[in-house]
């Protein structure tokens, strides 16, 4: 039997782009543990730093019912276990499941009668009450929806955005029984005042969440996909999507490359359940196909216009500015500016990689790629601006172009954010 709302306590297992911003939020409501595996973070947290630049000193501050901590222990009390930890996919490009299935343990471990386990993490539709549930019976000893329940409200959060924040963006939230479904969305509109959207089940809210990210990248596919076709054209993709943009139906998107934890992973968790039915999905994973080319795609053109200027690519060096794999955001998660470095290397070119925001023990760690802390004067025979952060666009007029290229050399601009003046090479 489920207890009263007002008499839960809650718990958020894992602390990293979702879990903070929940537990934060919550924070301000009621009291809320805060869980994360990595003592590290949590020492950090506690001094106000967060690593991930999602949430702000005053708001730690104002979350006055927050506490912290890196112990299984200290949630044993607790009776709702939102659990918001990584779904990333393997080198093969199948779903890993390892972390989420290693939350569930250990929620598991200290699950008791009437608890209520929320997961937050992105999945294919089923994997909640296929694959997690019985992991927390097994842990438990308990019977799900007998003993205990599970709900699912997928996350929204995006990274490095200010104008979108948790509260503000409409939450979807479902329940094992439409008991739990009731206090699942009951518990959520304390804190998102946009509103909630309950799913009649786990699984239409899993399949909900999954085509979230699966419809922007087959869109971005698209216009990469007619950026390849118009530079062959010799016409310039953004002023058409410009003109075409003057339609009220047309939709905004923008060629680029696609990384991060959400777009460039989701579809593939949505294609294995697929495909473990037998359906071949063609279309999403065309999609995929072509955006994960793309940065193969603007090394090449980046090369072809060095060549086009004499400039010899083995003694070549190139400034490659952002590794983020999204503006104003320090997440390096699956970024595809790798694929852009790794290529130009292979032609033999010497690549400097500039990002203000990233971790530079991060970017080592996790790519042996050294960030440089300042950029070299009249050093470049070419800039590739590849993240527009707002720290790298302050450096990034003609004026300072001039000063830090040599006199012939190539700039590309792969977002389209640079003056005309430059006649940088666009995507």
């Amino acid at each position: 039997m489920l207890r009263p709302l007002e008499e839960l306590k809650v718990a958020i297992v894992g602390l990293g782009y979702v879990g903070l911003p929940l537990a934060v939020e919550f924070g301000k409501v009621r009291p809320v543990m805060g869980f994360d595996i990595s003592e590290p973070r949590i020492r950090n947290l506690r001094s106000g730093l967060d690593e991930t630049a999602e949430v702000e000193l005053a708001d730690l501050q104002s979350a006055a019912g927050l506490s912290l901590t890196a112990s299984v222990e200290d949630i044993k009390h607790c009776d709702v276990f939102i659990i918001a930890v990584p779904t990333p996919i393997d080198a093969n490009k199948k779903p890993d499941l390892t972390p989420i299935l290693a939350a569930s343990a250990m929620v598991g471990s200290v699950l008791k009668q009437g608890d209520l386990v929320i997961f937050e993490s992105t999945v294919y539709p089923g994997a909640t009450e296929e694959d997690c549930v019985p992991v927390l019976e097994q842990a438990s000893q308990l019977k799900f929806n007998r003993d205990f329940f599970a709900g699912y409200s997928p996350e929204r959060i995006n990274p490095g955005d200010r104008n979108h924040r948790l509260p503000d963006i409409k939450k979807v939230t479902a329940g094992s029984t439409p008991e739990v479904a009731e206090m699942v969305d009951a518990l959520y509109r304390q804190i998102v005042t946009a509103g909630t959207f309950k799913a009649r089940n786990i699984r239409i809210a899993e399949a909900a969440k999954v085509i979230e990210n699966t419809q922007r990248d087959l869109n971005i596919a698209l216009v990469n996909e007619l950026a390849m076709i118009f530079n062959k054209l010799d016409i310039d993709t953004l002023e058409v999507l410009e003109a075409a943009g003057t339609k009220w139906n047309f939709l905004p998107f923008r060629p680029g490359l696609v990384g991060g934890h959400c777009i460039g992973v989701d579809p593939y968790y949505l294609t294995q359940k697929a495909q473990s039915i037998g359906y071949d999905p063609e279309v999403i994973l065309a999609g995929r196909r072509v955006n994960d080319s793309m940065g193969l795609y603007v090394a090449g053109q980046f090369v072809k216009a060095l060549l086009r200027k004499n400039i010899d690519c083995k003694r070549a060096r190139v400034l490659v500015m952002g590794l983020a794999f999204k503006e104003n955001c320090p997440d390096i998660r699956n970024t595809k500016v790798v694929d852009v470095v790794r290529e130009l290397e292979d032609f033999g070119i010497s690549v400097d990689v500039y990002d203000p925001l990233v971790d530079k023990d991060q970017a080592y760690r996790e790519f042996k790629i050294t960030l440089i802390n300042e950029i070299e004067k009249r050093a470049y025979d070419g800039v590739l601006v590849a993240v527009p952060h707002k720290a790298i666009l302050a450096t990034t007029q003609p004026q300072d172009f001039a000063s830090f290229t040599k006199a012939q050399h190539v700039i590309y601009d792969l977002k389209g954010v640079l003056p005309l003046e430059l006649e940088a090479l666009r995507l």
